[in-house]
């Protein structure tokens, strides 16, 4: 009985903390885009409204889910630095001097980011590694891929 009361304990316990488990933030673009690599750096740029144009003229716009949800700590530490009200101070100043063409368009989920970039010519999006589909093209961060070793965007 005991022994049951400990495994039934180990298992509840993992449930509630999967969700708390990190894994890798994948940069994908719309397909046409001509990107397959972009620095973390120019990622951070683009991220907060400081980079309006790729090289090939195209508008950028960064699709990701809100600020506020659990599962996009890794991109306010890696890619931000802030917490959750300066990343959304930062948004909301990138998206005042872009009225017509916001530079940062906040979803609710995975899906709606995927659906975003696939249909915006020049846009990125963050996502969890596995919710990818064949509606977009995934780019190398700093030269590496989700869930290559060094990928810059990996949940630890």
């Amino acid at each position: 009985m005991k022994r049951r009361s400990v495994i039934l304990a180990l298992l509840l316990g993992s449930a509630i903390s999967a969700p708390a488990w990190a894994r890798d933030v994948a940069l994908v673009s719309y397909k046409a885009n001509p990107l397959s690599d972009l620095a973390l750096a120019d990622l951070t740029k683009a991220c907060k409204g400081e980079t309006s144009r790729w090289p090939d003229g195209k508008a950028v716009t960064v699709v990701m889910k809100k600020p506020s949800l659990a599962e996009m700590k890794l991109v306010l530490e890696k890619i931000y630095g802030a917490d959750e009200k300066d990343v959304s101070r930062t948004i909301a100043a990138a998206n005042h001097a872009r009225v017509n063409h916001p530079a940062v368009v906040l979803v609710e989920t995975d899906q709606d980011v995927l659906y975003q970039v696939s249909n915006t010519p020049g846009a990125v999006g963050l996502v969890d590694v596995y919710s990818i589909n064949s509606s977009v093209a995934v780019l190398r961060v700093g030269g590496r891929l989700p869930l290559e070793p060094g990928y810059a965007l990996h949940g630890n």
